[in-house]
């Protein structure tokens, strides 16, 4: 069961990441999809697997929270 939670989330957030220019919706998505993976990591004791997925899941809470979409430039 595990597995199947891991392999999920990396799934999510490879294909969020791919949607990303299409609104900030994904970058929201990319960013959880990350936790979600760093949580794995802990379960599965995979360390700094877990880190390095916490650090991105930061960088691409950061960025959700400074990107506007296209149509909201001035």
């Amino acid at each position: 069961m595990l597995t199947i939670v891991g392999a999920t989330a990396a799934a999510v957030m490879v294909i969020s990441y791919a949607l990303e220019e299409r609104g900030r919706v994904w970058i929201a998505v990319f960013a959880a999809a990350c936790a979600a993976t760093a949580l794995y990591g802990l379960a599965t004791e995979a360390w700094v697997f877990a880190g390095l997925e916490a650090v991105w899941s930061v960088v691409a809470t950061r960025r959700f929270l400074t990107h506007q979409d296209a149509h909201t430039k001035p």
